[in-house]
């Protein structure tokens, strides 16, 4: 893909195929009917949604709360606070824990990977205890953590009361705040998400299948997670990749194992099939050097400080008109970061996203020719 700016305002976009493409759409057909309590499934590079149902409800989100446990305790470990060999010595509240467990014995030392492992492949709420316990000193201390956290993460439906999901009235999350969880993990954490795609794990004598039987189905799907009680209901959240696209879909209060997986293959389906995620343009990309008055340069390079992607009707990404829109004047000293101005992806005259243009470099004051000389300049302008 190549950009070429005009005019210092607009960009024509130039588009060429690499290989054979099917036959243009340009407009998906209607979203398919999803059996669920709420859903969601959205794009993880852009952000976009493609789907959704009920995503903003508040409901008990089961063993789903694992991924936020997760989420701190990979933090942790990046922090370092933590290490993988570190031992953890089991509770008798860990091991007493009801539910999924992966079968911890009381005041043995298992390693925090083991726990970890234990805790996303076989949902052991024994392991998410004793995790919590070593990080926080508490299972309560650490959800008033996750709370925390979810405020950081931008989480407004969720409120957590424990590390498990197991059921507790004001205990609730989303689908649209678990999807963002799922981003988070695999954003932040890249070096830990691989537990996910394990398929079966073994801790002593005892091994367990990973409850996401979507891993042998679809060689896409590497992750992540599934959620059961009796009041919420079969759920699961899942991340799938094809090609250079990665998807994220949360299924909450479907009425079976069956249906949940069904359901989430049929998300995944459409959206693969009927969307594409391109890059635009990369984290410190120049996109243009516009005039800069007074300074010791004559131009300052602007750009994005994050890579920046669209999702959009597959076939339709040649018609994205980028439009940047420049602070009337630059005038020297211009700070690396300071903002300069805006850029719009546009199609069909509708703004698909908006973010800030910034300096890519500091630019100091010219010298005294220069001030002198610009001076004249913008007061004849």
């Amino acid at each position: 893909m190549m950009f070429k700016v005009l005019l210092g305002l607009f960009i024509s976009v130039n588009v060429w195929a690499t290989q054979a493409s099917p036959p243009q759409i340009i407009e998906p057909p209607p979203a398919p009917t999803i059996t669920a309590r709420s859903h969601i499934l959205l794009d993880f590079n852009s952000g976009q949604v493609l789907l959704e149902g009920n995503a903003d409800v508040a409901v008990e989100p089961a063993s789903l709360t694992k991924l936020m446990t997760a989420y701190l305790v990979f933090s942790e470990i990046k922090g370092g606070r933590l290490k993988l060999t570190d031992k953890v010595r089991i509770s008798e509240k860990a091991w007493q824990t009801g539910g999924s467990r992966m079968f911890v014995e009381l005041n043995s030392d298992v390693s925090v990977e083991n726990l970890l492992r234990g805790m996303i492949i076989q949902s052991g709420n024994d392991a998410s205890v004793a995790l919590a316990e070593r990080v926080a000193g508490s299972e309560e201390s650490f959800a008033g953590m996750m709370n925390q956290y979810a405020q950081k993460l931008g989480l407004t439906n969720s409120k957590f009361f424990n590390v498990t999901g197991m059921p507790h009235d004001q205990h609730l999350s989303s689908a649209r705040d678990m999807a963002k969880i799922a981003v988070a993990i695999v954003r932040d954490f890249p070096e830990y998400y691989g537990y996910y795609a394990e398929k079966t794990f073994k801790y002593k004598d005892i091994q367990q299948g990973n409850r996401n039987i979507l891993l042998k189905r679809d060689p896409s799907v590497d992750g992540m997670k599934t959620g059961f009680t009796e009041k919420a209901k079969y759920c699961l959240v899942a991340s799938a990749k094809r090609n250079n696209m990665r998807l994220i879909s949360v299924i909450l209060g479907a009425e079976t194992p069956k249906i949940r997986a069904a359901e989430t293959q049929k998300m995944l389906n459409y959206g693969f099939q009927f969307f594409e995620t391109q890059k635009v343009y990369g984290a410190g990309e120049a996109i243009n050097k516009p005039r800069i008055w007074k300074g010791a340069e004559d131009t300052v390079p602007i750009g994005l400080n994050q890579d920046i992607y669209v999702t959009v009707t597959r076939g339709q990404y040649s018609k994205i008109k980028p439009v940047l829109q420049l602070n009337q004047r630059l005038i020297a000293p211009v700070k690396l970061g300071e903002n300069c101005g805006t850029l719009r992806l546009m199609k069909d005259d509708k703004m698909l996203l908006e973010r800030p243009l910034v300096a890519l470099q500091t630019v100091n004051e010219g010298g005294l020719i220069r001030l002198i000389t610009d001076s004249i300049l913008l007061w004849i302008q």
